[in-house]
This record gives structure tokens, C-alpha cells and sequence, in this order.
């Protein structure tokens, strides 16, 4: 048995009382899509467009702050830096004039003790030299007697010391 098919041969596009219909469907539709849904998508996607232009801007906006005031700290820090180098370069001449101070006082405090040493010193010589002339007058009075035997007035015994002091101190004593 043979088989055949028979197929009709159908245009693609009749043009006919269906072709006016299926035009004047789609004219309405469009309208009706135009009217409801494709103004309200075009207003949407403008809204979601003008978003993302504002996220864009107020992002370029929030890095510009955010670089302004990275710079403001930096120049902040830079500033504290200074300020600090400052004080302690300040703290550093403050100590130094101090310590200069300090010595310049414990240089005059020690000149003035070896100044009242000196002093001191001297008066030390001197009393010593006064009591070494005592002696020597007491001595010589007592060694006059004991060669005179016999006691002198006060006035010639005071010119017998003026005159056996005035010989020891010419003459150097030694210890």
C-alpha cells in the first residue's frame, strides 16, 4: 500500500476578512499596552535610571567628603606632629636653660663657699698666729725672769714681747 500525503498548499498570509481583523486586534492592543503598561514601564525605567545617575552622584559625592576629610586628618596629623616637635624642642631649651641655671648657681654657691673657706682659713691663720705670740711672749717673759730672777715693770715687759715678737716674726718657725 502506498501512502500519500497530500498537502495542501495554504498561503502564508491571506489577505482576507481575518487579516483586517488580526490588524485591527493588534492596532488595539498596541493602544491599550501604550496607554496602560508601556508608559508606566517607560516612566519606571526612567525612575530606576534617574536612581542609579543619583546613587552614581551622591557615591562620587561621599568619596570627594571622604577625601577631604582624609586630607583634613592628614593635615590635622601633620599639624599635631608639628606642634608636638614643637613642644618637646620647647621642653628640651627649657631643660637645658634650667640645667644651665642649676650649675651656674651650684658654680657661685661653691665659689662663695671657698670664698668663706678662704676666709675661715685666714682667721684660723691668724688666731693661731695670735696664740703663737702668746706663747712666745709667755715663754720669753719666763725665760727672761728665770735669767733675771726678778720680775719686770709692765712697761718694760711689754717692749721686751713687742721687741722678741717682732724677731719671731721675722724669723720663719718651723714643725
Amino acid at each position: 500500500m502506498e501512502s500519500t500525503t497530500f498537502i495542501e498548499h495554504v498561503p502564508l498570509i491571506s489577505f482576507g476578512p481575518t487579516l483586517l481583523m488580526n490588524l485591527v486586534t493588534l492596532v488595539v492592543l498596541f493602544l491599550i499596552l501604550r496607554k496602560f503598561f508601556f508608559e508606566k514601564i517607560r516612566n519606571f525605567m526612567i525612575a530606576r535610571e534617574q536612581t542609579i545617575k543619583d546613587s552614581f552622584d551622591n557615591a562620587d559625592h561621599v568619596n570627594k567628603l571622604a577625601d577631604e576629610k582624609l586630607k583634613e586628618y592628614r593635615d590635622q596629623l601633620a599639624e599635631i606632629d608639628a606642634k608636638g616637635r614643637e613642644v618637646i624642642r620647647e621642653s628640651k631649651q627649657r631643660a637645658d636653660a634650667r640645667a644651665q641655671e642649676i650649675v651656674e648657681a651650684a658654680d657661685r654657691k661653691a665659689g662663695e663657699m671657698i670664698i668663706q673657706a678662704e676666709k675661715e682659713v685666714e682667721r684660723v691663720k691668724l688666731r693661731a698666729v695670735e696664740d703663737m705670740r702668746e706663747q712666745i711672749a709667755s715663754l720669753a717673759i719666763l725665760a727672761a725672769e728665770k735669767i733675771l730672777e726678778r720680775e719686770l715693770d709692765h712697761s718694760r715687759q711689754a717692749a721686751i714681747i713687742d721687741g722678741i715678737l717682732a724677731q719671731a716674726g721675722n724669723s720663719q718657725w718651723k714643725h
